[in-house]
């Protein structure tokens, strides 16, 4: 099971009918194209200023590296492209991020929440923490502020970045074992389980509690990724890991059961066979075939972090990484050459790192593209 989570919005009104999110691709265009709306909306003449100043305002919920690189992004598209086709627009427009914690990217140093609270103040980028959303609507989002007073702010956009939660067919599996997955939040890897041949249903191994990420209750099932409820955060990192290490997983099973398999029809042509010269080179078949077993390992699951990082506009990023026995922050324009340089280091092929860096090198020379595509449209 490897089938990721779908948007978390706890149930308040409104979010699913006005909000927009930020977790599949066709999310990404219906925020666009809603982003762009507001913006040619606000730039119609006779538009009274106070319209304007609602449509202009565009609202983040979610203070996670989502919702942080949200922001950034929005808050560059301002500065680098939206000045030159709308300079009579660009003063008003503004950018507010909510978040129900007491701060943002909770997973950082405090240093790094510090320089990212600076970093946003200086473009002019509000952020509220310790603000709960009560209320989504057409054109406002409701909110209850630090002091439990509820204030509206009027707004062109929402974009909800709140977190995930488990899609229909994870709670159904789940539902179909109530004693052991009984975790709302994904699928449980837990217990002692026997690895089971998959032609034969013979023992060819045990696995020790989460370390195989091996569904609780479940034979021959694995959970990985959002899904799935691990000792681990619920990040690409870890997903991308999991499946890699599932991916070795499989193939060592894979050998073990088809070794077996010939250890069995070795031990039949053995018995079968005329001649002692024939048993004996059969026996040493049988013998390096048991060789080969003995050097196939089930190797449980080790998560190895590589750091966190986060872009927060303004072409800086920040970064906290392992060093050592501890960590090292940093955070700024040196940073951001280093995420772009890791991000195009996890595509998985030279034409996609090629596309992308090429994408970066038209933007940085031509601006981003603010048409709407057909697609995008619906036609």
């Amino acid at each position: 099971m490897a089938v990721g989570a779908e948007v978390q919005t706890f149930g308040i009104p409104g979010v699913q009918e006005h909000a927009c999110f930020m977790k599949e691709l066709a999310d990404a265009e219906k925020m666009q194209k809603r982003f762009m709306d507001c913006i040619e909306t606000a730039a119609f003449p006779g538009q009274s200023n106070d319209e304007q100043e609602r449509l202009l305002h565009m609202v983040v919920v979610g203070g996670g590296p989502t919702g942080i690189e949200l922001s950034g992004e929005l808050h560059d598209f301002l500065e680098d492209d939206l000045k030159f086709w709308y300079p009579e627009l660009a003063s008003k427009i503004k950018i507010t991020l909510v978040e129900a914690l007491p701060s943002v990217l909770p997973m950082f140093s405090k240093q790094l929440i510090e320089y990212t609270e600076s970093t946003f103040k200086e473009s002019k980028i509000d952020i509220m923490t310790k603000t709960m959303v009560k209320e989504v609507k057409p054109n406002s989002v409701v909110l209850q502020m630090p002091d439990k007073s509820i204030k509206e702010l009027p707004c062109g956009m929402v974009v909800w970045a709140g977190g995930n939660k488990g899609r229909k067919v994870t709670n159904d599996l789940m539902a179909k074992l109530p004693a052991e997955q009984n975790n709302r939040r994904g699928l449980v890897v837990d217990g002692n389980y026997h690895v089971l041949s998959p032609h034969h249903h013979k023992l060819i191994g045990t696995l020790s509690p989460t370390d195989y990420l091996r569904m609780k209750g479940a034979d021959g099932i694995f959970a990985i990724g959002d899904c799935s409820v691990t000792p681990y955060a619920p990040t690409a990192q870890v997903a991308s890991q999991e499946g890699a290490y599932l991916a070795r997983m499989l193939v060592q099973m894979a050998k073990k059961d088809t070794l077996e398999q010939k250890l069995v029809s070795l031990e039949t042509e053995r018995l079968n066979a005329s001649t002692e010269e024939d048993r004996k080179r059969i026996g040493d078949e049988i013998e390096a075939a048991k060789g080969q077993m003995a050097k196939v390992k089930l190797r449980p699951f080790h998560y190895s972090h590589q750091g966190s990082l986060a872009y927060i506009g303004s072409e800086k990023a920040i970064a906290d990484l392992p060093f050592m026995n501890g960590n090292v922050a940093s955070g700024g324009v040196a940073t951001f050459l280093f995420w772009r340089s890791a991000y195009l280091s996890t595509l998985f092929s030279l034409r996609n790192r090629t596309l992308v860096a090429t994408d970066w090198i038209k933007v940085k020379l031509f601006g981003r593209c603010v048409l709407i595509s057909s697609s995008v449209l619906g036609l």
